[in-house]
């Protein structure tokens, strides 16, 4: 697996994404089956947030990593509606509790909410100081905000990037990249279905002996400075998800692309889900 640094860690380019882990008792076995073998096949970055199944995605997250902490690099998000001075060190432990671990290697503003960013900084770094977090950052931010921001130890953004949602190369991932810091991409296979039945997909996937899902992966990592999370919970997916990082795709894969989902040619609103 590649890695790129993040937070003055190495990992790999392509982690596990937890959003809607935690919610339905039925599938907790699989679910942390999934992750741990994704831990195996090298996603060694697990995305959670306090979130996600309020808490329950953390505590599947706390199950699979048992006795492989050292091995994963861990992030997780607190609500905006947490994050004040008193607000984020309560959240912390209580992801803390449910991920059963004394630290965070990677604690992110989930989005922006009522609270100043200078009252939420400020609370960042004082986990970081207490050692409870080991780098702090955002997520959903457009560049406005990040310009307001404007802190040194921001250590990475969260946005929705993938084939169908490019709006962040118009303005935001230029800006990024100009900083150069790394970026990650939730969602970066889209929801699936629609995008993963695209005949240019196929035929791509076709050419390179792949799956649809697997270009999708390889597209948002053609550009340097990138870290995609896709969720998975099938071993067919995961393995699937491990593999697409070494695929490259050339210029004629990427023409064909752009020709179907081109880039954006003006500013669009920050697209979320």
């Amino acid at each position: 697996m590649r890695s790129i640094d993040l937070a003055g860690v190495p990992v790999p380019v392509i982690g596990q994404g937890t959003w809607r882990m935690g919610e339905d008792p039925n599938h907790r076995r699989a679910e942390i089956a999934a992750l741990q073998l994704g831990i195996d096949e090298g996603m060694t970055l697990i995305d959670t947030a306090e979130m996600y199944g309020e808490g329950g995605a953390e505590r599947v997250v706390g199950e699979a990593i048992h006795g492989k902490r050292d091995q994963v690099f861990l992030v997780s998000k607190v609500y905006p509606h947490h994050a004040s001075q008193k607000g984020i060190p309560r959240a912390c432990e209580a992801s803390l509790q449910r991920l059963g671990t004394d630290y965070i290697d990677l604690y992110l503003l989930h989005w922006r909410g009522q609270y100043p960013l200078e009252e939420t900084v400020e609370a960042f770094e004082r986990l970081r100081e207490a050692g409870k977090i080991g780098r702090w950052g955002v997520s959903n931010f457009d560049v406005a905000d990040l310009q307001e921001l404007a802190s040194p130890a921001c250590a990475t953004n969260q946005v929705l990037y993938n084939i169908q949602e490019r709006g962040i190369e118009f303005d935001l991932l230029p800006w990024w990249r100009q900083h150069n810091l790394p970026l990650m991409a939730y969602c970066p296979i889209a929801q699936g279905g629609e995008l993963l039945s695209s005949p240019t997909l196929k035929q791509i996937a076709t050419r390179h002996e792949a799956a649809p899902a697997q270009v999708a992966l390889a597209w948002v990592l053609r550009q340097d400075g990138v870290i995609a999370i896709p969720k998975a919970v099938t071993p067919e997916h995961i393995r699937l998800n491990a593999a697409a990082a070494d695929l490259v795709l050339d210029k004629h894969d990427l023409d064909a692309i752009d020709r179907v989902f081109g880039p954006p040619q003006r500013k669009h609103r920050l697209a979320m889900v």
